[in-house]
């Protein structure tokens, strides 16, 4: 596929494989109609615009996310509000919405849309989510970008929202290097999008704009990667499945050690294996983040919640003690589809030691 475009000189922007790559994620989603983008972050920024988001409206979240998810809602002069996690899946409390939402009808301060994250590979308890959303006609955007290939109750991470994003940074289960795609279930919201992204340019025989426009298309060249690794995906899922199941298995007397769970009537591709390590005879998150360093191995602390970010301080939070809880004992293994066993059993080594279970 990636001969295909560079040997028909057909590289920018639009393009066949682009048509295609649409048509496949589309028909992966089983959402009708999508939109191949430079980034998640520019579809995130697009499903608010088309959405009708703007300044005095509030767009409701997960905190426990990826600064991208709060940032869309800045570029269209909304105010975010940050909900907690759940401990089942680490994902957005349906719990806390539904209440909050209740409350906020009672005052008539609906916030316009809501974003629901799918974090590491895992859904978010969907269904009373969206539920809680059309009770109140509250537009629900699920934020896919680290899920792609998972399930929940059967059907496919992104099926769920009004409109969904996945992203195809570098260090997602499938890349383009850099970009992403919005797919949603109406015509209308996509086209609209599709508009947006190719700097709001009208038909006509000139440049003629009547909106203010993105550069956000994706290029015919990174499709065909896009193309080439989605056919891959599954391999890929089986293989970060199978990571996780390694360290499971070897880390599970490790004291302190709760690795993220997979939630009932999910499907977790385990983007990343994750876990939260409460301090133990000295060792702690951050003496194992340190000591894999040590050994040119990297691991990453779990996100940061967004209401405890100096850019979004006083930003209005409905919880927040779990996330905190999260981000304050979690640590992101090394995951990628291509770790080979011996590599996964080096990690292990290094964080035993940490303990004095393994070698000196």
């Amino acid at each position: 596929m990636v001969r295909d475009a560079l040997e028909s000189n057909w590289i920018a922007p639009l393009g066949p494989h682009v048509d295609a790559f649409e048509a496949e994620m589309a028909a992966r989603i089983d959402l009708p109609h999508a939109l191949a983008l430079s980034s998640g972050t520019a579809g995130l920024h697009l499903a608010l615009e088309v959405l009708g988001v703007g300044v005095g409206d509030e767009v409701w979240m997960s905190t426990f996310t990826f600064a991208a998810t709060a940032n869309a809602a800045t570029y269209v002069r909304a105010t975010p509000v940050f909900i907690d996690s759940e401990l089942a899946s680490w994902n957005l409390d349906p719990g806390l919405l539904a209440e909050a939402l209740d409350a906020a009808a009672r005052v008539n301060r609906l916030p316009k849309a809501v974003i629901a994250v799918d974090l590491y590979g895992q859904c978010a308890d969907l269904e009373p989510i969206v539920a809680a959303c059309r009770k109140h006609g509250v537009y629900l955007i699920e934020d896919a970008a680290e899920a792609l290939g998972a399930t929940h109750h059967g059907r496919p991470a992104g099926s769920f929202g009004d409109l969904s994003v996945f992203s195809f940074n570098g260090n997602k289960i499938i890349t383009t290097s850099g970009g992403g795609m919005l797919l949603g279930k109406r015509k209308e919201w996509i086209d609209r999008a599709r508009y947006l992204a190719t700097q709001a340019r009208s038909s006509a025989r000139h440049y003629e704009h009547e909106a203010i426009g993105y550069n956000y298309r994706m290029s015919n060249l990174l499709a065909a990667v896009g193309r080439a690794q989605l056919a891959d995906l599954d391999r890929r899922v089986a293989a970060r499945r199978a990571t996780n199941v390694a360290y499971r298995a070897a880390l599970r007397d490790t004291p302190g050690w709760s690795f993220m769970p997979e939630a009932p009537a999910c499907v977790s591709t385990f983007w990343l294996t994750c876990a939260t390590i409460e301090p133990q005879a000295g060792v702690d998150r951050d003496v194992v983040i340190d000591q894999l360093a040590h050994e040119d191995i990297e691991a990453r602390p779990t996100w940061k919640p967004m209401h405890l970010q100096p850019v979004f301080a006083g930003t209005r939070a409905i919880g927040g003690s779990v996330s905190e809880r999260l981000f304050a004992n979690g640590v992101c293994l090394p995951s990628g589809s291509n770790l080979a066993e011996r590599d996964r059993a080096r990690v292990v080594e290094v964080i035993q030691r940490a303990y004095g279970h393994g070698r000196t």
